[in-house]
């Protein structure tokens, strides 16, 4: 009987070319189908691309563009270069209208956002009862459109068939909270009411990804409930902090929806066509027939809002490195 000895070209096993030329094939089978994953990837992005750039980066542009020219009833649309904007600045309606938007956030922004993070510490807290309930009802507003929102507030702001009305019945009082020494202060009322349960969930959320075993060694060396709060919740709010607070920068440089809805309701002249610069953008536009002066006044606003808005974010990257 003779033995055989299987060769290493045989079938039982692999040839070292056979395994070199799979090695290959397969790694240029996996460049390839990496290839395609990753168009596969980007034409997902297709549609949310065209859309940024038919509604967003289009329309600035056009705006951008007729900014420099001006239309007139004789002679027509006639380029002008930067004389709109020239315009503009020494425009004394513009600068009451951020003068006004400007005071609005300073006084508005600190006590919504103050608010916001007090009821995210409660809710945080695990010591108040119905949280879920609570939640629920300071995110609700948000839920409710501006318009009904400033509809409801109005009718109660009413000094004659109003809740202040009624108020003022029982005590024998004469409080228009719609009087244009307190009317400002009446609206950032309405806007605080729509946004401070928004900003609340951002915070909560924040809080929400401290584990609570932190609190427990906390109390057990000792930590009160406001050094727990102070030196471990308040540090960990400071990113959330930042994108709220140019998230309402942002919406109330865009004041609108609610003087322009209360400017019939309440009486006399008190919420003019340029009470805010959208609403003085707006009434150049539509009413004014002067879009492209308009359009001038939207780019210095945006130009204006992203500015306070980098600031905002350049400091609180600062306040992070430390």
């Amino acid at each position: 009987m003779t033995s055989t000895t299987k060769s290493p070209g045989t079938a039982g096993t692999p040839d070292a070319a056979a395994i070199a030329a799979n090695a290959v094939t397969t790694g240029g089978s996996a460049r390839v189908n990496k290839h395609h994953a990753d168009w596969r990837g980007w034409k997902f992005l297709w549609p949310f691309a065209l859309v940024f750039v038919f509604v967003f980066i289009i329309p600035i542009l056009y705006a951008i563009y007729i900014s420099f020219f001006q239309t007139k009833m004789i002679g027509g649309t006639q380029f002008v270069g930067f004389d709109n904007y020239i315009k503009l600045f020494h425009d004394p309606h513009f600068w009451s209208s951020v003068g006004r938007v400007t005071i609005f956030t300073v006084v508005q922004v600190p006590i919504m956002l103050c608010l916001a993070a007090l009821m995210a510490l409660a809710l945080d807290s695990m010591k108040l009862h119905g949280t879920k309930f609570f939640r629920i009802s300071t995110f609700l507003p948000y839920a409710v459109p501006a318009v009904v929102s400033t509809l409801i507030w109005a009718f109660m702001y009413g000094a004659k068939y109003g809740l202040v009305g009624s108020l003022n019945a029982w005590f024998g009082t004469h409080i228009d909270v719609l009087a244009p020494s307190v009317l400002l202060a009446a609206i950032g009322n309405i806007v605080t009411w729509e946004f401070t349960g928004y900003n609340m969930l951002i915070f909560y959320s924040s809080l929400s990804t401290i584990p609570h075993s932190l609190y427990e060694a906390a109390s057990i060396d000792g930590a009160s409930e406001w050094q727990i709060v102070k030196s471990i919740k308040l540090p960990e709010l400071k990113g959330s902090l930042a994108i709220t607070v140019i998230f309402s920068i942002i919406g109330s440089f865009q004041l609108f929806n609610e003087p322009s809805i209360m400017q019939n309701m309440v009486p006399g002249n008190t919420i003019t066509t340029y009470y805010t610069p959208n609403m003085y953008a707006y009434n150049l536009s539509f009413s004014g027939n002067q879009s492209n002066y308009a359009a001038a006044l939207a780019i210095v606003m945006a130009i204006i809002t992203m500015a306070i808005a980098y600031a905002v974010q350049l400091r609180s990257m600062k306040d992070q490195m430390k």
